[in-house]
């Protein structure tokens, strides 16, 4: 985040702090915590709002199967209490992140500015590292926000969202997003990464979790969590944690195969699939919920 802390510093923040000696408040340096913390603050809501209104605007005209808006548990008036979740949630969200921005602004990452430094062969095994030790964490931390000691505070919230849009991509409890998004920033603490591939990388996770939520099944591999799995995981709740490959689930016992109803185009926006998937649904919570009743 140095990078870009400093493109703001030189190109933005630096006339608006020296704005606020006009009027008779200290001069701050870019050094200075409060400044940066503040700075970082306002650039990850920013571009946590940016990312999402942009990309998930895309991806629901370009993409999305607006058929699924006629699924009877498709809620009303959905998208736009979507986007006031994940918009009501984005400023706490930035908050607890923002101190992870301070210690790699800070050096204390280990994040490292030339290739020359480790070699592309180590650029390349970093990508392949992030993705992995991403996807393990995001998986844990996911399934376990499914305990029943911290869903209905936490992740219930997202669950909302039976039939997500792309909108329902960050439409978290800030807490809940926050968790999810840990991995992507320890890993720059555990190992070392190309700063500007970590920019990059970070980025087009963002964009794939908004991908995931669009409905548009453009893989049938098993190896790839697509927007399938992460339909099946809407639908049936237990099923389909992990955010980019499968292998977690396989693993951990949670993979469930999306039907060929689901990738068959037309057969999934029919009426007699909705109505199959809608009772699934509602015998589901009526099982969670007589589970609950007993213990």
């Amino acid at each position: 985040m140095d990078v870009v802390l400093w493109v703001a510093d030189e190109y933005v923040f630096d006339q608006v702090y020296s704005a606020f000696t006009v009027v008779g408040l200290p001069d701050v340096s870019r050094d200075a915590l409060l400044r940066q913390f503040s700075s970082l603050l306002f650039l990850a809501a920013f571009g946590a709002y940016t990312l999402y209104m942009v990309f998930s605007t895309l991806s629901f005209h370009l993409f999305f199967d607006k058929r699924q808006m006629n699924h009877p548990r498709f809620l009303k008036d959905q998208v736009n209490q979507e986007i006031k979740m994940a918009t009501d949630s984005i400023p706490l969200m930035a908050l607890l992140t923002a101190p992870f921005f301070i210690l790699e602004v800070r050096g204390y990452s280990q994040l490292y500015e030339s290739v020359d430094e480790y070699g592309w062969p180590y650029l390349f095994f970093s990508i392949a590292l992030f993705l992995f030790i991403t996807d393990f964490g995001i998986y844990w931390i996911h399934r376990g926000l499914h305990h029943k000691s911290v869903y209905a505070r936490l992740h219930k919230p997202h669950h909302k969202w039976i039939v997500p849009t792309p909108f329902a991509s960050i439409a978290f409890h800030p807490v809940d997003g926050w968790a999810q998004s840990l991995p992507y920033h320890i890993c720059v603490f555990l190992f070392p990464m190309h700063k500007i591939l970590y920019l990059v990388l970070f980025l087009l996770v963002q964009i794939w979790s908004i991908l995931i939520h669009d409905g548009e099944y453009f893989t049938h591999d098993p190896v790839i969590n697509s927007a399938a799995h992460h339909t099946v995981h809407h639908l049936y709740f237990n099923y389909n944690y992990g955010q980019y490959f499968t292998l977690w689930d396989r693993i951990g016992g949670s993979y469930r195969k999306p039907s060929d109803e689901i990738y068959n185009t037309e057969l999934r926006s029919s009426k007699s699939v909705y109505v199959k998937q809608a009772k699934e649904v509602d015998d589901m919570v009526t099982t969670l919920e007589d589970k609950q009743k007993t213990k």
